[in-house]
């Protein structure tokens, strides 16, 4: 029998895309017009002559740094979570000690501790290590305050791995590094794909730690860069929309090619 279709889903289906691409196009197209046009035209116009002049002026008035800035910042938090977390991950889950369990309970508690309730106190601790003004500032706690949810999901991932392997390779003399090396990380895949978008999010997004603690616009990032498109005469819409979609296209990478992992990581099934 010939299945009826759903037109109450796909009608609805209709209605979400137009929820969600009308913002995609008005953000889009504005980009590709001048502030008189789009002043005349309105959020909706489409332009008459496109141009790129908005891309170009933003990467030569400060963008370009900012951009920098903010790869330099989102590479080494993932790299300080990809180095810290699973091996974390690997001696909650391989020991049957109080040690490691107290050390995942610390982990955990950090989940409950909002960065907000923490910035004077971090503000304090950064100026007094000399790190005030500096994107090593910056990296530290972004990464620190991605950890606890890093190490959730990846211990997570890995108590999913039968014990059956672990024993086989332990059988067949493997160390402890040699059994973390060539079966954990492998069987790993989608939690260390959900951990590197996480924390790349955390790290690209992040507001608060470069607001509290950089001053200089050599040290900005794309967050607090956004801010230079508003002066006492009015906003850039076009300026700012167009650096707003090139701050999109990194994060946007990341998620196409680990999308899949992704998935499989939050659904508690890249260990299997």
């Amino acid at each position: 029998m010939r299945e009826r279709p759903n037109l109450l889903a796909g009608l609805g289906s209709l209605v979400w895309l137009f929820v969600v691409g009308l913002p995609l196009y008005v953000m889009l197209i504005a980009t590709f017009q001048t502030r008189a046009e789009y002043a005349a035209n309105g959020p909706l116009g489409f332009p008459e002559h496109f141009t790129l002049d908005n891309y170009v002026n933003d990467l030569n008035e400060g963008f370009a740094q900012y951009f920098l800035n903010t790869v330099v910042v989102t590479v080494c938090v993932v790299g300080i979570v990809l180095v810290l977390v699973p091996p974390l991950a690997y001696a909650i889950v391989r020991s049957d000690g109080r040690a490691a369990g107290r050390v995942f309970r610390l982990f955990l508690l950090g989940l409950a501790i909002p960065s907000q309730a923490v910035i004077v106190p971090m503000f304090y601790l950064i100026n007094e290590a000399g790190l005030y003004d500096n994107l090593i500032g910056v990296i530290l706690p972004t990464a620190a305050f991605a950890m606890p949810v890093c190490a959730l999901i990846l211990t997570g991932v890995m108590r999913d791995i039968t014990p059956e392997l672990y024993e086989a390779m332990t059988v067949d003399g493997a160390s402890s590094w040699r059994i973390f090396h060539r079966l954990v990380l492998p069987l790993s895949k989608g939690g260390l794909s959900t951990i590197v978008v996480f924390s790349s999010l955390q790290a690209w997004n992040g507001f608060l730690f470069p607001l509290v603690l950089t001053q200089s616009s050599g040290n900005k990032v794309i967050t607090m860069g956004l801010y230079d498109f508003q002066t006492e005469h009015g906003v850039d819409i076009p300026g700012l929309l167009a650096a707003v979609v090139l701050s999109m296209l990194p994060i946007l990478l990341v998620y196409l090619f680990a999308r899949r992992a992704l998935v499989q990581g939050l659904m508690g099934v890249g260990g299997k």
